[in-house]
């Protein structure tokens, strides 16, 4: 089936269809991971969003029952250069194919993805009408003026009700208030391996209930949209951070700092994939990470309402990490838990279950 992109300047792309047919709005962006395509899809932080993969073969170990990082695809739709509909692995319960129309998410292929990264890179993030059912340009224009972005996604990726996942077994237990703003299964398994009991709050709880059960340590998750969008977390944060330890990545890192009086700023085209390079000054090393946000913090803005810099984006120099000068809070722009992505930032989990242990920052 033919399928087209529609961009909010006029540009249209035309491809192949597959998966479901049906027509979607979102924010047009690109992601660099060679790997790890189904965690990507099912990372709740890319809700809102069309995402253009720049490795050229998408597909080809097609799709398990283990790497899913949620309950479904929360992306808009895929954009790929080239599809493998027979893919070759064990694990494999079904190809990209299926998968989508099981979700009900569009995709098109046989475009020139690197047409498309390098348009993004040059002009910025930009609104897209993705559609696999043979609508013509003129009702893909219209549909794309009169549809608006929203930039509280935030507050449908989280949790709707409390939950609670025990510690495992055996293991010295520290219990955790996540705040959730649609958070990835990877994340709370990098807590939850060390001991951690987790209540996972949705969003919006207010600070009384948050701290009614005696947290040991208070964990801000990531999440989709723009975090000034996020008032009533913001405003929750100030009330409660610092009371205990305190970890934030990603949106829960840039909530930390509008908490603390500081500011954010939307990227050109955002951080997303699996190999950018970040340097920590504490450990006086660099590291390769993996990545998914579109919104940055403020340096300058936060450097006196008591943090500072603790990561720097080695490719923008932007804000990846900062810490409070006097109370046990820390953050991190990045995903520390490696899905998918490398293992370089396991050591920030142990950091935290320190904190909580009575260690220092």
């Amino acid at each position: 089936m033919e399928a087209l992109l529609y961009l909010e300047d006029g540009t249209v792309i035309t491809g192949k269809g597959f998966g479901y047919k049906t027509t979607g709005v979102g924010e047009l962006v690109f992601n660099t991971g060679m790997t790890g395509y189904q965690k990507t899809l099912t990372d709740p932080s890319y809700m809102g969003q069309i995402i253009t993969m720049t490795y050229p073969l998408i597909g080809n170990y097609g799709i398990s029952k283990e790497d899913n990082e949620s309950d479904k695809i929360y992306a808009f739709g895929l954009v790929a250069k080239d599809i493998c509909f027979t893919p070759s692995n064990s694990n494999c319960v079904m190809n990209m194919d299926q998968w989508l129309k099981d979700m009900k998410v569009p995709g098109i292929w046989k475009v020139d993805t690197r047409k498309i990264t390098r348009k993004i890179r040059k002009e910025g993030t930009i609104k897209c009408v993705i559609s696999n059912e043979g609508i013509t340009v003129s009702e893909a224009q219209e549909l794309c003026k009169e549809t608006d972005l929203r930039s509280d996604y935030m507050k449908d990726a989280a949790t709707k009700e409390k939950k609670v996942i025990a510690a495992p077994p055996g293991m010295a237990v520290k219990k955790v208030a996540v705040l959730d703003f649609g958070v990835k299964k990877s994340i709370l398994n990098g807590l939850h391996q060390r001991g951690c009991e987790l209540h996972i709050f949705p969003y919006g709880t207010g600070a009384e209930e948050i701290m009614s059960i005696h947290p040991e340590g208070i964990f801000l998750t990531n999440g989709p949209g723009d975090p000034e969008a996020a008032t009533e977390a913001i405003a929750v944060t100030k009330e409660i951070m610092g009371v205990v330890p305190t970890f934030g990545i990603c949106m829960g890192h840039q909530i930390l700092a509008l908490a603390a009086g500081g500011k954010t700023y939307k990227l050109k085209y955002g951080h997303r994939g699996a190999n950018h390079g970040v340097y920590d000054k504490d450990t006086n090393r660099s590291y390769i990470t993996s990545q998914n946000h579109g919104y940055a913090v403020d340096s300058n803005s936060i450097i006196l309402k008591g943090m500072e810099v603790t990561h720097i984006n080695l490719n923008d120099g932007t804000v990846e990490g900062m810490k409070h000068r006097n109370l046990p809070i820390f953050s991190v722009q990045y995903h520390p838990e490696a899905s998918p992505g490398p293992n370089d930032n396991q050591y920030l989990f142990d950091k935290f279950m320190n904190m909580m242990k009575g260690g220092v920052l």
